[in-house]
Order: structure tokens, then sequence, then C-alpha cells
């Protein structure tokens, strides 16, 4: 657990439990940053929102059961299988009394969304039908609005570059802020340019890290970014602590330990996200 706090009490808790992008990705050359898919567990003033529901999210879910009935909202970024697959292992889903509200602003409407799962959902590719998760909830939003959400946790959103759509978040409470930019490809002028300014003075910004600036060149179109474009943003727009995330599927922990000495020697702060990874601020 790493502890940002200076005096006065915690603000922001951020919990990291899964941070590979494309696919789960087990192995014992992964034990260390972990291969499940993008999850985060965000407790703000004593309340709690989840960002994304990759393969992370069914371990979250089962941590989750000693509180049911379970209140609590799960803000999407897009519905890639890697940020979506976690949901129906999502234990809370399917308890009487819970209530899970799932929320997404790619899509054209919240019921674009609930058709997204149930696709994801359908026979032969999954056995169990969308209608036995009976505490979810679909909301829909734009990019760019402030989400007021019923526990009183309020993100501010913005649209990234990514193929189909992807929403940002930023969580702001009593000065202390958390970033998520969890998919998305630097070079869009006016996208890129309005990120900068939605990421600007973040304690924590936890940015799409997928590839190396060599690599990259293979990879123009995907959707992702690489970990020097993400210190090249953080250093623009005054992030205090930049955690690299959507690790690739072929990045070993020796490999990441590699980069996360080559990023600290120009950016010292940074972070290599891992599973288990927690940021108090």
């Amino acid at each position: 657990m790493t502890d940002l706090r200076e005096q006065g009490g915690e603000r922001i808790e951020i919990r990291f439990w899964g941070v590979r992008g494309s696919l789960p990705t087990p192995g014992t050359q992964m034990m260390r940053y972990g291969g499940e898919t993008i999850c985060f567990e965000i407790k703000i003033g004593g309340q709690r929102v989840i960002v994304d529901c990759g393969s992370g999210a069914r371990r979250l879910g089962k941590a989750l059961l000693d509180e049911a009935p379970l209140d609590v909202d799960i803000l999407f970024t897009h519905s890639h299988l890697d940020h979506v697959c976690g949901l129906p292992f999502f234990k809370p889903a399917y308890m009487p009394g819970c209530s899970v509200r799932l929320w997404a602003g790619h899509l054209p409407s919240a019921e674009a969304h609930r058709e997204a799962i149930s696709r994801l959902m359908s026979p032969p590719l999954f056995p169990v039908k969308p209608k036995e998760m009976r505490a979810c909830q679909f909301r829909h939003f734009a990019p760019g609005d402030r989400v007021v959400l019923p526990s009183g946790i309020e993100a501010t959103t913005v649209a990234l570059n990514h193929p189909g759509g992807a929403t940002g978040y930023r969580f702001d409470h009593e000065g202390a802020s958390v970033c998520i930019i969890t998919d998305h490809e630097h070079g869009n002028a006016e996208v890129d340019a309005a990120l900068e300014d939605f990421v600007r003075g973040a304690d924590i910004m936890a940015y799409d890290a997928a590839y190396t600036e060599a690599d990259y060149p293979r990879f123009i179109g995907w959707g992702h970014s690489t970990w020097e474009k993400a210190l090249d943003l953080a250093e623009r727009a005054g992030v205090r602590v930049p955690v690299m995330i959507h690790h690739d599927i072929y990045r070993t922990d020796d490999a990441l330990d590699e980069l996360l000495s080559l990023a600290r020697e120009r950016f010292p702060a940074v972070i290599a996200g891992y599973e288990g990874l927690v940021l108090k601020i």
C-alpha cells in the first residue's frame, strides 16, 4: 500500500483489482503485476464506486459479499471484452436486495449498453441469462457530463480516442483527485488537448501505457498509448503520480520492472500498476 497522504485525513483511496489489457494473462511470469484485466475500486468520503468490470471484478465481487445487501455504482469506460468480462462473475449482481447500477457514456443509450451485455451473456457463449442479474440497472450519460451518483460521489467525464469510443473519469474530493484513463490513443489533437485539461493537477492518473514508443508504430489505430506519452502528459499537466496500466499481454514481470526503471529515471514518482496496489490520498 502506498500512502500519499499529507497532513489531514484520508480523502480518496483507490485499489487496483486488475491492470492488464486485452485478455486475462495468468502465468508464472505475470505473478507480481498480475494478469487480471481492468477493475478499480475507489472509496471517497466513506462511499464506493467501481470503474470497469474486467476479470479483476470477480475477486472484488467476492470480497464485497460480506457487505451484502450491497448498493454500488459501476462506471464503464467502454464495452470491449477485457473491460466487461468480469460482470457475469460479479456475485452481487445476482443477489436479492443488492442494487448495482451500471453506467456508460460511450454508447447512445442505456438500452444499447444492456444489449451489449446481453450479447456477451448469450448462447452458446454463456449459460446464464442476463435477466438473472436481477440487481443490475443500466444508466446512461453523455461524455463530458458530470455524473452525480446516488452515493453522492461525483465523476467528471471526458471522451477518449479508442475504437468504438471510451470514457475517462475524474474524481475530486476535498482537494484530492484521481483520474482513470484506461484506453486512449494519443495523436488526435482535439481529444489530447481536452484530456490534458481534464487531468491537470491530478494527484493520481492511471493511464494507458500498453506500448513503448518502439512498439507503437506496429499498433497505430489500435486505441492505446505508451508509457512515454503517459509521462509527457503527466509533466505537461502537473500530475503528481502517474500510474501505468493496461499492460500488454506479453509484458512479463521482468519486462515491466525494466520499463518502470526507465520511467523512474525521468519521473521518479511513477508507478507501474499491479493487482492489490492501494493508493491513499
